[in-house]
């Protein structure tokens, strides 16, 4: 039977970096985690780590162990904390993965809908690319995946998509972007520094389009796939940049931006993704429920 004490070390080791590291943290001595992590190697017939200079990385086996070890103490986390609430005390969890491709600020207002359940409920977010977050969902160690685009139709996953929304989009700069190509809008685009998404994402596509409709040639300065680092160097006045006319407001005060004009038929779809399950996680079921309305196309 695994040794999960020998476990135990082996996952603050990989954590840590270090076997000197691990033993400060545990309080135990360097030779003593040494010894057990040979007795887990041994166990499973597997080196789990391989030496680079002064330092540990994990091997193949080691990456495929670490990531049980994850869900393994995870659940022992949880445990103590259910053993610790009686009732509706206990800590209510949903496991996020964010697509790194939609506007973070529309995550977070989506997602402020489940902090208003009733009883202690804890956010656990993840960012990643949408295939990646996919897999981790079907493995079950999320429980939803918002993300601009529905589960692929015909894949073995047994997931299904539920649409929170349909955002429309507009364009924002800073206040010296704005004054300079607002006027004239969408004419004014002509030459403008423009920043975008990376083909990866679905708006990206809607754009693309829009600007041929228009006959507008914008120059673009940057592609992001991260839609956070795209708002980044917006904000930064590197160049003027799409986001949802719901944000209008937030971004106005946080970042100082203005919208130019509306992208009109351009919208940020957003979907909730979760595990085809007949008892489905509560949170999940009032985030579906509950997504905000999208503001009008001509909120300006």
């Amino acid at each position: 039977m695994l040794n999960y004490k020998h476990l135990h070390y082996f996952w603050v080791v990989a954590k840590e970096g270090s076997i000197t590291r691990a033993a400060e943290r545990l309080g135990v001595a360097v030779q003593t985690i040494s010894g057990q992590l040979g007795l887990l190697e041994r166990q499973l017939g597997k080196a789990l780590f391989n030496n680079q200079g002064r330092g540990l990385v994990l091997s193949d086996a080691g990456r495929k162990a670490l990531a049980y070890a994850d869900q393994i103490f995870l659940l022992g986390e949880q445990l103590e904390e259910a053993l610790q609430h009686d009732g509706d005390d206990a800590i209510l969890r949903l496991r996020v993965g964010i697509s790194d491709g939609i506007p973070k600020l529309l995550a977070y207002r989506l997602l402020n809908q489940v902090s208003a359940m009733p009883g202690d409920v804890r956010l656990i977010c993840d960012e990643g690319e949408f295939e990646n977050l996919l897999a981790e969902l079907a493995l079950h160690r999320l429980d939803v995946v918002l993300t601009d685009r529905p589960a692929p139709v015909g894949s073995n996953l047994k997931v299904f998509s539920t649409h929170l929304g349909e955002f429309p989009t507009a364009l924002f700069a800073t206040a010296p972007l704005s004054e300079r190509y607002g006027s004239g809008f969408p004419d004014s685009l002509a030459r403008a520094p423009l920043l975008l998404p990376t083909r990866h994402n679905a708006l990206r596509n809607r754009i693309d389009r829009w600007l041929e409709e228009n006959q507008v040639a914008p120059r673009i300065v940057g592609e992001f796939e991260d839609s956070a680092l795209l708002t980044t160097f917006g904000r930064g006045g590197f160049g003027i940049f799409p986001a949802p006319l719901a944000l209008a407001a937030q971004l106005a005060s946080e970042y100082d931006a203005r919208p130019i004009g509306a992208l009109d038929g351009v919208s940020e779809h957003i979907y909730a993704i979760s595990n085809e399950r007949r008892i489905r996680h509560p949170a999940v079921e009032v985030l579906c429920r509950a997504a905000p309305q999208p503001a009008a196309a001509g909120e300006l």
